[in-house]
């Protein structure tokens, strides 16, 4: 007996793949708008506190209301235009993404401020540390996520007072040594060789500035003075000698473009790779009679010596041929089709239950069995015959 299968008609199959086709085409779709969505408000101005970046770590914020207060805020995106701005006794300078910061381009800057008022670093790292003050350390400290942190410097950081005022942000930088915002041993802002560290930088971000008084905060260290220099570095500014990592020199769009191409690459295996469909039929290659089965089974049984398996397999066997023959369900029990053909035979049960009922004695030798399916073709016979 052979198995046919009925094949999808090329049409169908043809629809089946433009469906497939068109959902990897929509979900790359989204999966792209998503990616530009997600990056459309940073992507030309990245950098956390940046005075131009809407989004929730940029700066833009204070800087509109600096502006509005009358500061006039001059933005310098490298240091050939920093050195352009005119910095005074009457500007405040503010050095944001410190990480691109360079040891040569911190000394380049100084130089040119160094007549200004104060000078404010947000949150530089430990290598600018170390160009300013080899003992100088810090520390990453969640700093007011539970309870504001007092100002608790009555003199003030460098001529602005800030005593009263409290900040509450995610995280932040200590440094070591006496300052505002003591954390222990170490404080959030401190006034180290004419710079100010503001190591609560998420303090000027968007999404944090109006907890506690993080805007009044950043609007003493900033709008002090009628003239407000935002330098935000770039890595190209550093000389050739400066640790620059690849990082660093490489464009801000590689991270949104690397997402998408990996999306792209995921989808692109959704839509390529095998997949396991329904089960389809195919003609057997071979056709084996049913004796010759039965035949190889019984010599594997009799090579095991497992008389008792091939005892089950006689009973169960005739036990639905039986219940066939007596129209009783296929799932019926085995007492119940025990019961059933011995009143059809007029036997006594016990003496049916001796062949169909499998708790009975298993066949001891292979004469036994052999005896014990005859008498169950017997019985099947009989029912047959009835």
């Amino acid at each position: 007996m052979t198995a046919t299968s009925t094949a999808p008609t090329p049409v169908t199959a043809r629809r089946r793949v433009t469906r497939a086709q068109l959902a990897v085409a929509v979900a790359v779709l989204l999966a792209l708008v998503v990616a530009v969505w997600s990056t459309r408000g940073s992507e030309k101005y990245p950098g956390a506190a940046d005075p131009r970046n809407p989004g929730p770590d940029g700066a833009q914020a204070i800087a509109k209301v600096l502006a509005d207060q009358g500061v006039d805020v001059t933005i310098a995106r490298s240091a050939d235009a920093f050195e352009e701005a005119t910095v005074d006794d009457r500007t405040t300078v503010v050095v944001s993404s410190t990480e691109q910061l360079a040891p040569s381009t911190l000394r380049r800057m100084r130089t040119h401020a160094s007549a200004a008022a104060r000078i404010v670093l947000v949150e530089p790292d430990f290598a600018i540390l170390q160009e300013i003050d080899p003992s100088l350390g810090l520390l990453s400290v969640p700093a007011g996520k539970d309870e504001a942190i007092a100002a608790r410097c009555p003199d003030g950081v460098a001529g602005v007072g800030l005593d009263g005022l409290d900040v509450e942000v995610d995280r932040a930088t200590s440094y070591t040594g006496e300052g505002c915002f003591p954390t222990g041993d170490r404080a959030l802002v401190r006034s180290v060789d004419g710079l100010v560290l503001l190591g609560a930088g998420q303090a000027l971000t968007n999404d944090q500035v109006t907890r506690a008084d993080n805007a009044a905060v950043g609007l003493r260290l900033l709008g002090q003075d009628p003239r407000l220099v935002w330098y935000v570095p770039d890595a190209t500014d550093a000389v050739s000698d400066d640790a620059v990592t690849i990082g660093t020199l490489l464009p801000d769009w590689i991270g949104p473009a690397l997402w998408i191409v990996a999306l792209a690459g995921v989808a692109l295996l959704l839509w390529r790779v095998r997949r396991l469909g329904p089960l389809a039929t195919e003609p057997l290659p071979v056709v084996v009679c049913a004796v010759e089965t039965a035949r190889s089974r019984g010599r594997m049984y009799r090579r095991s010596g497992d008389r008792e398996h091939a005892a089950r397999a006689l009973r169960r066997a005739a036990r639905t041929d039986v219940a066939r023959r007596l129209r009783l369900d296929r799932a019926a029990p085995p007492a119940a089709v025990t019961e059933a053909a011995a009143r059809h035979l007029g036997v006594p049960v016990e003496a049916v239950a001796a062949l169909l009922d499998d708790d009975r004695t298993t066949p001891a030798t292979d004469h036994d069995l052999v005896r014990f399916a005859q008498d169950l073709a017997r019985l099947r016979r009989e029912v047959r015959r009835s």
